[in-house]
């Protein structure tokens, strides 16, 4: 805690210590890492500036024809009304249903590459992140196949991030060796499915339709662990 030696104001200063570092394992076409977006939102903006959420992609629906049965469409539009801050289109996995979302990964595993080597705008946040969200929402809400090369560019474009950039790194295979690293993560974390926070390098994980508020205090007890308050146990 400091104070500022002329307003008397007392201010905290997050050290890179305090930090915590969260992984965040989900398919983009996983209708509860739809639902459940507003969690991730609300928890970067509970902890601001002492949390960083690491989108980490794993292929639950890396083939769409295995996964998706004829009940699974009535199924999401069952589940989807009990989540009303979300739309879901009415026709979900009935028309334009995407093959796979292996191609969409890798398109996201290439942005975040971009952003890393800081040659994308981030004055209004994370490229990658907002990205991730217009690409749910269109599959969801809007009925887009987002597995399809020239839906992925349309976004891309829309949020002025260089298709080209992007192309060569997947054509480079760098974006394939990024989308690597998460699977094998997946694998060596024993990662059930999608959405899974990951925390506490691995020691606490929490998976599925999680309440808020149980994340929120997972977060909360290991940042008092960061800042040395004594633990009851």
């Amino acid at each position: 805690m400091f104070a500022h030696p002329e307003a008397g104001l007392a201010f905290s200063v997050v050290t890179e210590q305090e930090r915590i570092t969260i992984e965040y394992y989900s398919d983009m076409l996983c209708v509860w890492a739809y639902f459940g977006q507003v969690k991730v939102d609300e928890l970067q903006r509970e902890f601001a500036g002492r949390i960083e959420i690491r989108h980490r992609f794993i292929p639950i629906f890396g083939c769409c024809e295995q996964r998706v049965g004829p009940d699974y469409p009535d199924f999401v539009l069952e589940l989807a009304r009990n989540f009303p801050h979300v739309e879901v289109h009415p026709r979900i996995w009935r028309e334009n249903a995407p093959a796979s979302s292996l191609p969409v990964h890798l398109v996201l595993k290439a942005v975040q590459l971009l952003e890393k080597q800081g040659e994308l705008d981030a004055a209004q946040g994370s490229p990658s992140e907002r990205l991730t969200w217009n690409l749910r929402r269109a599959f969801f809400r809007d009925l887009e196949n987002i597995s399809e090369q020239s839906v992925l560019h349309r976004h891309l474009e829309e949020l002025g991030i260089p298709v080209a950039a992007v192309e060569q790194l997947i054509a480079n295979g760098k974006a394939h060796a990024e989308l690597a690293l998460d699977i094998e993560a997946q694998r060596e974390r024993m990662i059930e499915g999608s959405p899974t926070f990951l925390m506490n390098e691995g020691r606490q994980r929490l998976y599925g339709n999680v309440g808020y508020r149980a994340i929120a205090a997972n977060v909360q007890e290991l940042l008092e662990r960061r800042v040395d308050i004594p633990s009851w146990c």
